[in-house]
């Protein structure tokens, strides 16, 4: 049973919801050099997995974490910043920042830390709008330049929380009434315990059209920890130091990550020594660069790192985000159990039946535990792996490759010819990237060869 949340700060209602190896020939049983070879290049990538898990979907685990790609998607220049004035409801101004995009597209909301203002979104906000991404950045209530009272921060619910929620759905107005601004996608960041706490409640008041966040250092309390467990389709970046200068932040972090139920979620962690804790953000605590968007001096790939998030996850494939290792790790241990292919797969149809594009774990990892598989002698599990794998990624001429090399294994000629070929078509159509996770020239001439191979090997004529 999951609590359904209340985000105007009622009582909490409760709905149920229902949850190149060597490969065995078929006729000798010697290995195949083409499986042994394709194999060997996922085997090369089981270790990349693993630094991917590491390092960027659990952790950017070092004190300098490597730059980020600089986003694929990029348009023309976009306009100046525009600084805005906003009516709250009680009439009071704010001060918010707007950058607009050349062309048009989504839109992102950008919340500051107690012991900051929105100036220190800037930088990152230039760069989303270049990358076609409208953004405006908000003084909260008493902060920056925006009038009012400042106000410490309540843990429980209190006047003051739905004052800040006037106040931020007052800024949402404005973003996605702006010419140009696609209002049904919306990215939301914050940074800190004041970000954090709201940037969760936010997108819980406006579950529909949110379809991202970015949460920097911060904590969200009963509400937002209700909204995460049931908000499975919301993909979700968790960022945070271990030298963050308010030491819980990080276990707080890791916890709501943990907590958040969408397979599309991502931990960037940075490690580095523990520091010692003097205060909270807002009580005038030195800031020591690793908490919220002070990161972004000692991390300065942060910036790309988001803006590539923000890319993926509200223009490339809005409300999706590459599924990673850590965030399927259940899904992962579920497919080795008994009956546990049938189970996922099941699992799959009905997350599908909510979202067509739903994703329960990543193409590569499951390709390579099937081979795993199948190297162990276990072939007639290795092929229902990779047809799992197929069933998950049906655009994917990796899949149907690997799928076909199960098959031979397994002296099923006739669907071993039958997936060889299917692999075959698909890069021959330019129609989908050549596997969810690499379209290379060399991992695409790497499939075609493989599944080329097993049609010789059938005595099949080669036409592609």
């Amino acid at each position: 049973m999951r609590e359904k949340t209340d985000c105007t700060g009622g009582m909490a209602i409760s709905v149920h919801f229902v949850g190149k190896n060597a490969l065995p020939s078929a006729a000798s049983g010697r290995p195949r050099g083409r499986s042994i070879a394709r194999a060997q290049q996922l085997r090369i990538f089981a270790p990349l997995a693993t630094l991917i898990f590491a390092a960027t979907a659990l952790a950017q685990d070092t004190s300098k974490a490597p730059a980020a790609r600089p986003p694929e998607v990029q348009s023309s220049q976009p306009s100046p910043v525009r600084v805005v004035d906003l009516k709250a409801p009680d009439g009071t101004i704010l001060k918010a920042s707007y950058f607009a995009a050349a062309k048009p597209g989504p839109g992102v909301l950008l919340l500051h830390q107690g012991n900051r203002t929105r100036h220190s979104w800037d930088d990152l906000a230039e760069q989303l709008a270049a990358a076609g991404i409208n953004t405006l950045s908000l003084d909260m209530r008493g902060y920056g330049e925006s009038g009012g009272k400042h106000q410490n921060w309540p843990r429980e619910d209190t006047p003051v929380k739905q004052i800040w929620a006037d106040d931020i759905d007052a800024a949402w107005k404005y973003l996605t009434s702006q010419q140009g601004v696609n209002g049904d996608v919306i990215g939301l960041g914050g940074a800190g315990l004041l970000g954090v706490d709201n940037s969760v409640l936010t997108a819980c008041r406006h579950s529909t059209a949110v379809k991202s966040l970015v949460l920097l250092s911060g904590e969200t309390f009963l509400r937002g920890q209700q909204f995460l467990r049931q908000a499975s389709q919301l993909p979700g970046l968790f960022v945070v130091a271990d030298e963050d200068e308010d030491p819980p932040t990080e276990e707080v972090m890791e916890w709501i990550y943990g907590i958040s139920s969408s397979p599309d979620k991502r931990l960037v962690h940075y490690a580095g020594k523990k520091a010692p804790w003097k205060g909270f953000e807002d009580t005038g605590a030195n800031a020591g660069g690793s908490h919220g968007t002070d990161l972004f001096k000692t991390h300065p790939e942060l910036h790309g790192i988001i803006v590539d998030w923000f890319v993926t996850t509200l223009i490339k494939t809005p409300g999706h985000a590459p599924v990673e290792p850590l965030a399927s790790a259940s899904i992962l241990d579920q497919i080795e159990l008994p009956g546990g292919v049938a189970q996922v797969a099941q699992l799959l149809t009905k997350a599908r039946q909510k979202d067509p594009k739903a994703q329960l774990f990543p193409e590569v990892v499951v390709t390579i535990m099937g081979y795993n598989h199948i190297a162990a002698g276990e072939i007639k599990l290795g092929v229902e792996i990779m047809k799992l794998v197929v069933n998950a990624y049906p655009d994917s001429a990796d899949a149907y490759g690997s799928l076909s090399d199960a098959y031979l294994a397994d002296g099923e000629k006739d669907l071993a010819r039958q997936n060889a070929e299917r692999a075959l078509a698909l890069l021959d159509s330019h129609a989908a990237p050549a596997s969810s996770w690499s379209d290379t020239e060399e991992r695409r001439k790497l499939i075609r060869d493989g599944a080329q191979d097993n049609l010789k090997q059938l005595g099949t004529p080669v036409d592609h």
